[in-house]
């Protein structure tokens, strides 16, 4: 009756890792370049359960306990193992906003902050005060050759990320710089920092410069959707909170028969 509460137990918090994730992937539906985190759990060791006790009379088998037959197996409960970050492609939306851009595979901005360089999906950007490029927050968008300042009236940026200006739509282009686009050999161990950023690490490796067919398209006048699907998640959603109850009722029940062995063994 012990181990039923543990069980129970574990099953409750294994349902709290995911309805962490679960209710973070809704509040972030309409973030652009939001990618979901879907929770992992793994079950404890199964427990072997083997008979020693045959019409009554207790024979403990010669030599090894694997000889005795085999009844079944008691399951232990499950363990969380990891939360992770799903990279699926979002939807493009079209904005025709000159400075809102979109990656069309795997692939990230780049963007400066106090904290350090960053990486996002979150193409939404802007040009600041001083005529750099910027996310909202006012963080310098990277390109290949540092910080990229505007200084002209017409901006057009190609497929390869080349940012290109005019003074005039008659006047001969300019080229500023090429939009700095990064990946990493292992996406999913990328650390969330918040507001769409996301921070490398020992195990996403560093980040390495994509070029020729590694490097996505960049898509000028669009921004990327995230890749939540509302509708999944209010099911999945469902889903962990009969869990929870199930788990719930377990305990409660576990408790009672407990509470029941007690008193009555405490009347002989």
């Amino acid at each position: 009756m012990i181990r039923g509460l543990y069980i129970g137990a574990s099953g409750m918090r294994a349902q709290e890792h995911r309805l962490d994730a679960l209710s973070n992937n809704l509040a972030n539906v309409d973030l652009n370049g939001y990618k979901r985190d879907t929770s992992v759990h793994k079950a404890f060791p199964e427990l072997m359960i083997r008979r020693f006790d045959d019409n009554g009379e207790f024979r403990f088998p010669m030599g090894s306990v694997d000889t005795a037959p085999v009844v079944g197996k008691l399951g232990m409960g499950v363990e969380y193992n990891e939360s992770f970050t799903v990279f699926e492609q979002g939807s493009l939306k079209v904005t025709e906003n000159a400075y809102d851009l979109a990656l069309d595979d795997e692939g990230f901005f780049t963007v400066d902050t106090p904290q350090g360089v960053r990486y996002t999906r979150n193409g939404s950007f802007w040009l600041g005060k001083e005529q750099i490029l910027e996310t909202k927050d006012g963080y310098p968008v990277m390109g290949e050759n540092g910080i990229i300042k505007i200084t002209k009236d017409h901006v057009s940026i190609d497929k390869l990320g080349r940012v290109w200006q005019q003074e005039t739509l008659d006047a001969d282009p300019e080229l500023i710089d090429t939009i700095k686009v990064v990946g990493f050999a292992r996406n999913r161990f990328l650390q969330k920092q918040g507001t769409s950023f996301w921070s490398e690490n020992e195990n996403s490796g560093p980040a390495k410069d994509l070029e020729g067919l590694d490097r996505p398209g960049v898509m000028q006048g669009f921004l990327e959707g995230s890749n939540v699907n509302p509708v999944t998640e209010m099911v999945n959603l469902i889903e962990v909170n009969r869990a929870y109850e199930a788990n719930q009722k377990v305990i409660t029940t576990q408790d009672s028969l407990l509470n029941r062995l007690i008193s009555q063994a405490a009347k002989y």
